[in-house]
């Protein structure tokens, strides 16, 4: 039972993790310092869509689900077994993906114009003669 709790715990995880790779950018709208670990997020998730390499939290929802007595995620990992055919089809894969990259573009470029204009803003005073 314990086992089974781990590994339901580590697919919520994992789930909360994709979620945050694609809207953590919003977020840093807020909390501008989650930018850095946004940014990783982003990396770690693109990399593993690109080189292909397991993720370490399907490793560990394997492990537990081996334990539990269940049989593990496919080769496909998180995505595939929860996600694809599931919450949306295969075949929008492709489109899911870019719909992910939009998010993470237009949150960091929202973001990126807000600094520059608060910059400004700040800046701008002591430039005009009292």
């Amino acid at each position: 039972m314990a086992y089974r709790l781990l590994a339901d715990a580590t697919a919520f995880a994992h789930l909360l993790f994709v979620l945050y790779v694609a809207f953590g950018g919003f977020l840093t709208w807020r909390w501008p310092r989650t930018l850095v670990t946004h940014v990783l997020a982003v990396v770690w998730g693109a990399a593993s869509v690109l080189i292909g390499f397991d993720c370490p939290l399907t490793s560990a929802e394997n492990w537990a689900r081996t334990r539990a007595g269940e049989s593990g995620l496919p080769p496909g990992g998180f995505i595939e077994h929860y996600l694809t055919g599931v919450i949306y089809p295969e075949s929008a894969l492709g489109s899911v993906r870019a719909a992910v990259v939009v998010c993470v573009v237009v949150s960091w470029t929202v973001l990126w114009t807000r600094h520059r204009h608060s910059r400004v803003r700040t800046v701008a005073p002591r430039l005009t003669r009292q």
